[in-house]
């Protein structure tokens, strides 16, 4: 089935851009544009898109109260320039399926429609290994803290993969570090998150920094 995309930009390049991007997808289409939140809500009650992309800084009605009103009735992608912590939680708390900063580029705004659809939430990178970082656990007196023990222990590689999710590493970068192939990456990232009994990377990665398994920047 194909993807039914609208996107919710004040900027009309941003949308033209957005639209190149996700329209050269065999899977997706983009059936619709709004450059403010009134229009946004509108059209998503008209044309019943599968996924929203919502800027959070749009007229009349901003992408997080956008979020607030759709979620439950349709996903909701918020795309933002604008990295701040309060627009995350917020963004979350009110239902949405991704939160991405527009300096992510393109392969990440595909993945976050993909994700999105299969259920999951993809955030990018960088804020992901910034709200997790508090996570970690610090030293106890006796010893260095190791990883809770797990039903099916993970393999040296599959713990070579989360701490590199933990440190927003993509897939086609832990590819390249690890020299080995995308498909096989994935294969492992799948692996770890059914052996932690995690839903997404999110999980991966708050696991990897609360049980010590990163302990660096």
């Amino acid at each position: 089935m194909t993807t039914r995309i609208l996107i919710a930009d004040d900027q009309e390049d941003v949308r033209i851009g957005f639209r190149l991007i996700l329209d050269s997808q065999p899977d997706m289409t983009v059936v619709g544009e709004a450059a403010d939140g009134h229009s946004a809500v509108g059209l998503t009650r008209s044309l019943r898109p599968d996924v929203v992309l919502a800027d959070i800084r749009m007229p009349r009605l901003d992408g997080l109260e956008v979020t607030r009103v759709l979620a439950g009735h349709t996903r909701v992608i918020v795309v933002t320039t604008f990295d701040l912590d309060e627009y995350v939680h917020t963004a979350l708390r009110n239902g949405a399926c991704g939160f991405l900063l527009k300096r992510s580029g393109p392969a990440l705004l595909v993945e976050a429609v993909r994700a999105a659809m299969a259920g999951d939430t993809l955030i990018s990178p960088q804020v992901t290994v910034r709200l997790l970082a508090h996570l970690r656990t610090p030293a106890a007196p006796p010893g260095p803290p190791g990883p809770p023990v797990l039903a099916e222990p993970l393999t040296e590689r599959e713990l070579e993969i989360a701490r590199l999710v933990a440190h927003g590493r993509t897939n086609a970068e832990i590819a390249t570090e690890l020299f080995i192939g995308s498909g096989t990456v994935k294969t492992h990232v799948a692996n770890v998150q059914r052996k932690l009994a995690v839903a997404n990377r999110v999980g991966i990665a708050a696991w990897a920094w609360s049980s010590g398994t990163v302990t660096g920047p």
